[in-house]
């Protein structure tokens, strides 16, 4: 048996940071560079929007069955964001994990809670922050012309997320996006390395002794 092709159980990566941070970037690059990383689906009850797929961007269902589904234990963490519900589906996830693949998660730092209460050792979350509070505004600003006052909003939200920057397991200023990436890496390179994920790591011992 090859080092390269032991056994392991797969992990759950967050990635988590305030809007105008560089996360939907950082994962964009992160899949593109990352064969046995995949994005998780949510399960949502809005509409499709124009390009959306079915199972490749969300999973569409009606507000009855995504109920019905949450009351079945369906989810893993689940929300409601602007009147819809989303939720990351449980079966998938756990099956990429078995077999050794690897699943990112783009969200907030309540489905972080949740995913933690659930996924324990599975679980691994980075919080993303921007290099300064006058970049952070300057990003949001940059985005489109909105009036101050939704400025304003943006940048309290900012401020709420940001306070929970201690409940993750790693942190990361995003102030180069080559170099936030390479730090990225390195976390999900050595939490792949870690013991307890290695599940063919006994045996492959095992067989060294003999």
């Amino acid at each position: 048996m090859s080092n390269d092709n032991i056994q392991r159980r797969g992990l759950m990566l967050v990635l988590s940071s305030p809007s105008g941070a560089g996360k939907t970037t950082l994962s964009r690059k992160l899949l593109e560079g990352d064969s046995s990383l995949a994005m998780s689906v949510s399960t949502t009850t809005r509409a499709p929007r124009s390009g959306e797929e079915e199972g490749k961007d969300y999973f569409f269902v009606s507000p009855s069955m995504f109920t019905q589904m949450a009351q079945g234990d369906a989810f893993l963490e689940h929300a409601l964001v602007f009147g819809h519900h989303y939720g990351t589906p449980r079966e998938p996830v756990q099956m990429a994990l078995a077999k050794g693949r690897d699943v990112l998660f783009d969200i907030d730092w309540q489905g972080t809670q949740q995913l933690r209460q659930r996924a324990g050792d599975d679980l691994v979350s980075i919080f993303v922050l921007p290099p300064s509070h006058e970049e952070l505004e300057r990003r949001l600003r940059a985005r489109a012309q909105d009036a101050e006052d939704v400025v304003q909003a943006r940048m309290a939200k900012a401020n709420n997320e940001i306070s929970h920057w201690a409940e993750y397991d790693y942190v990361v200023i995003n102030d180069d996006l080559e170099s936030t990436l390479a730090k990225i890496r390195t976390i999900l390179d050595a939490e792949r390395m870690k013991r307890g994920r290695q599940t063919g790591i006994a045996e492959f011992a095992r067989k060294l002794m003999d």
